[in-house]
């Protein structure tokens, strides 16, 4: 009894081992490849971003950002500006944002600005938009629109240190017209001040 014909035997000296490995080194050529191209855009946009810096970048002195300049106590909270715009000032340290509660009005333009004195904090606000990154010594700047009144969480997201899971806010979203009734009679809004 003569042993069954192999695959080398039937295919003119090519096995199925040999159509395997072939395929196996075209496949592992595409995936070197196509890592090289990825590593190789890494580094072309890192390289771009180090030297091109967003033109956005707006810097301040954390030791000075509480006595003097925009992000003074007694300018943050939510102010109407002259242009009619709302915008939002706030600081976040550990382990806390400061005001603690902001006042919003539904379906108006709101203008996001803060920054951070101590360490990176982040946060979001409930189910919406807004959404940021606060690091030490830049202003972080964001447009967002509340399409709902009511009373939305805001908790860090950033982790910034034993603290961090107690590092939480308000955001009060109110009817336009009572939130303007609001700004009239006062220039900063916060949640306690009525």
């Amino acid at each position: 009894m003569s042993a069954p014909p192999t695959a080398t035997d039937t295919n003119g000296g090519h096995g199925a081992g040999d159509v395997a490995v072939a395929a196996e080194k075209r496949w592992a050529i595409v995936v070197t490849l196509i890592i090289v191209v990825l590593i190789a855009m890494m580094v072309l946009a890192g390289l771009h971003w180090a030297a091109m810096p967003p033109s956005r970048v707006e810097t301040i002195d954390v030791r000075t950002a509480h006595m003097q300049g925009e992000f003074v106590e007694s300018n943050l909270g939510t102010a109407v500006d002259a242009d009619g715009s709302v915008t939002v000032r706030l600081i976040a340290q550990q382990y806390s944002f400061e005001p603690q509660c902001i006042v919003v009005p539904a379906g108006v333009p709101v203008r996001f600005r803060g920054t951070s004195t101590d360490a990176v904090h982040g946060f979001v606000v409930g189910t919406t938009n807004a959404n940021t990154m606060l690091i030490p010594g830049f202003v972080a700047t964001f447009t967002t629109t509340f399409d709902k009144t009511g009373e939305l969480l805001m908790p860090c997201h950033e982790y910034c240190g034993t603290g961090h899971e107690a590092m939480w806010a308000r955001v009060q979203v109110l009817p336009p017209n009572e939130f303007l009734a609001r700004a009239r009679a006062e220039e900063r809004l916060n949640c306690v001040s009525r």
